[in-house]
């Protein structure tokens, strides 16, 4: 209690991110992660279903997904830099097609972390979704089989035979998505010109906090302490994520 208000963990965390940059680089870089990770897995994991299924261009839009994944950064960055312009970026002529108001949206802080989160989204889906397809096609048919004959419809299936077969491979791009998560740097470096986002360092992200006390302050003791905190942060969510893993992955021989 502080002041005679009481604060819990988040709103501590909140309150030192605004006072210490280490504090706000671990913060955005939190933010980022929750944003970052449960939405590619879906997005991917849709797109893998789709695959899945016996449609027309099938290899086309596997390489089209798959295109951004094997994409320079710095090509991914510019072309996203000119989709978000403010005045002729191609979103927002979208939203103002459909009546809504276009955003700044490298311009604001509170779109910083959204702003790159959904730019990584877009790079990485593919891989992900490549992932999911490869452990959908090694399910094997025998089980939707008999899944037909006690009449079950596609959702039972998804839900009883699909996404718990699918769980180690789900388990496996949960983990390789945090921690390539909270590696974020090359996004935020091209999109703000090499700058922690447009102001209030809103973009500050933990490698980019490491960056700059680095390559810029050469404050190299507390850029090498700053590592290893990194290092423990992604180990202990790794650590989490076995843990939980071991509950509820299902592996069949």
């Amino acid at each position: 209690m502080i002041n005679g208000k009481s604060y819990g963990i988040i709103d501590y965390f909140l309150d030192a991110s605004e006072k210490n940059l280490f504090f706000k680089a671990l913060t955005n870089t939190t933010y980022y992660v929750i944003l970052t990770v449960p939405i590619g897995i879906a997005l991917s994991l849709l797109i893998a279903l789709l695959l899945n299924n016996e449609i027309k261009l099938k290899a086309f839009f596997r390489t089209s997904f798959f295109v951004p994944f094997v994409t320079s950064s710095v090509a991914v960055g510019l072309i996203w830099k000119w989709i978000y312009n403010d005045d002729v970026g191609l979103l927002n002529y979208f939203l103002t097609t459909i009546g809504l108001q276009p955003v700044r949206w490298l311009r604001d802080a509170k779109w910083t972390i959204p702003t790159v989160s959904i730019v990584s989204i877009w790079k990485s889906v593919g891989y992900n979704a490549m992932i999911f397809l490869a452990g959908l096609q090694s399910i094997d048919t025998f089980y939707y089989e008999a899944a037909e004959v006690d009449g079950a419809n596609s959702f039972q299936k998804f839900l009883k035979i699909t996404w718990p077969l699918l769980s180690p491979t789900t388990f496996f791009l949960l983990i390789v998505s945090v921690i390539g998560s909270f590696k974020v740097f090359q996004e935020v470096f091209i999109l703000y010109d090499g700058l922690p986002g447009p102001y209030g360092n809103s973009g500050m992200t933990m490698v980019y906090y490491v960056f700059d006390l680095f390559y810029r302050q050469q404050r190299m003791g507390i850029a090498s302490a700053a590592a290893y905190l990194l290092f423990l942060v992604i180990l202990v969510f790794t650590f989490i994520q076995y843990r939980v893993g071991d509950k509820v992955v299902e592996y069949v021989s």
